[in-house]
């Protein structure tokens, strides 16, 4: 499912971002994705500093995303056809407003995740205005 194709075709290319506040798993889940697409042999997990899209020292020791990363996946659709899904993990802490709306600019669709424990929170809001 992963397979690379030796083309890119406007019609089969997705900017897809996911966003939520801060703790809700927006890097957790983008490494799934990663993982489930074939990308990643081993999931990287946030609290152990080994998650692929938080990439910067801060990130890592902070247990937080600071800057938008983006990453490419290639998935099969049911119509056999690989499409490129370009994904890009936003930040999530409210001192990083800024960063999520610039990010905004380039996407096709995102992903919003919430808490199921904590619910909507203020930034939660934020981002989805």
């Amino acid at each position: 499912m992963g397979s690379r194709p030796d083309t890119d075709q406007l019609q089969n290319v997705r900017n897809i971002g996911i966003m939520a506040h801060i703790d809700a798993g927006k890097t957790t889940c983008t490494e799934r994705i990663l993982f489930y697409s074939g990308r990643l042999h081993r999931m990287g997990e946030v609290h152990e500093g080994a998650a692929t899209m938080d990439w910067m020292e801060q990130e890592k020791e902070r247990g937080i995303t600071i800057t938008s990363a983006s990453t490419t996946v290639y998935w099969k659709g049911a119509n056999q056809e690989i499409h490129k899904i370009n994904i890009i993990d936003t930040p999530g802490h409210v001192d990083f407003t800024v960063e999520v709306e610039r990010s905004l600019r380039v996407l096709d669709g995102a992903v919003a995740l919430f808490d199921a424990v904590a619910g909507v929170q203020p930034q939660s809001e934020t981002v989805w205005r």
